[in-house]
């Protein structure tokens, strides 16, 4: 007698899910080559395109079955095909970080646009998070890239904020068109976030005769404002400050280091930022009924 076999369909979204995490695995090998060579001076060597990738220490291609996100790094047991060199646990973390990201991504936005955008986002402060841990530097090309794409992507999907809008009912009989208005949130969010970093900049080497923040930090505000908008980026900076704050005073203790120590703060600005598009609006709704 013939046996039927039932196969138990798996629900789209289950499907979808999936479809999404691995996807972010995918952009994740992409952000690692943008954390290696992006903050590299010569642009023969900043280019993310060419060469294709290779062993750090041999110099050998990297072929395609071998650069398959995460799982290549468990089947090769972390170290390289041709010379047994260990890869770095970077690689597979980002690519895991950014696969967990997206898929939060859409979980809490569904499949729609703002999911996209919100995933862009995360993949941009990921590459300025790690470059700024390892290279102290915050790469103009994600930040003004970023920025372009926060302006653009206003137009089709609002930044979560709505203070144009608010402004727009006190000073016009007529209000301009919602595009219009989500638009100036972005941009008002890019001014706030620069404009702030800047002004403390610029004090603080006005006190101390020396830079405690270098340009990039503003540059990458002026980025994040543009996707978040003036109220949650005001969050970031006050969560980022927290977060250099704890994090600083721990390292200097446990490893004794000198006050002036110098930290990545662009780090902790990308801590928040993550932090504040998944629960930003939630903290800021709390905040609001205190005084409601």
């Amino acid at each position: 007698m013939w046996q039927i076999a039932v196969v138990k369909r798996v629900p789209s979204e289950t499907m979808t899910a999936a479809i999404v995490f691995l996807f972010g695995l995918a952009v994740g090998s992409f952000l690692n080559v943008c954390i290696v060579r992006l903050p590299r001076e010569k642009p023969e060597e900043s280019s993310v395109v060419r060469p294709r990738s290779h062993c750090p220490a041999c110099k050998a291609p990297i072929r395609a079955y071998d650069n398959i996100p995460l799982l290549s790094y468990v089947l090769l047991g972390g170290k390289c095909r041709a010379c047994r060199a260990s890869i770095s646990l970077l690689y597979p973390a980002v690519e895991l970080l950014t696969g967990m990201l997206f898929l939060a991504c859409y979980l809490n936005f569904g499949a729609t646009l703002a999911a996209a955008k919100w995933a862009l986002f995360c993949a941009l402060l990921i590459v300025l998070t790690i470059t700024d841990i390892r290279e102290r530097i915050l790469p103009d090309a994600v930040n003004f890239t970023g920025l372009a794409a926060g302006l653009l992507l206003s137009f089709f999907v609002a930044p979560p904020d709505g203070l144009a809008g608010w402004l727009a009912r006190r000073w016009f009989e007529v209000l301009p068109p919602d595009a219009a208005l989500q638009f100036a949130d972005a941009a008002l969010g890019a001014l706030v976030g620069a404009g702030f970093l800047w002004v403390v900049a610029e004090g603080y080497f006005r006190l101390r005769g020396r830079e405690g923040m270098g340009l990039g930090d503003v540059k990458m505000m002026a980025m994040a404002g543009a996707f978040l908008g003036p109220q949650q980026t005001l969050l970031t900076l006050a969560l980022g400050s927290l977060l250099g704050t704890l994090v600083g005073s721990a390292v200097i203790v446990l490893f004794r280091k000198g006050s002036d120590y110098e930290l990545p703060f662009g780090t902790f600005l990308g801590a928040a930022g993550l932090l504040v598009v998944f629960f930003g609006a939630g903290v800021l709704h709390w905040y609001r009924s205190l005084f409601s």
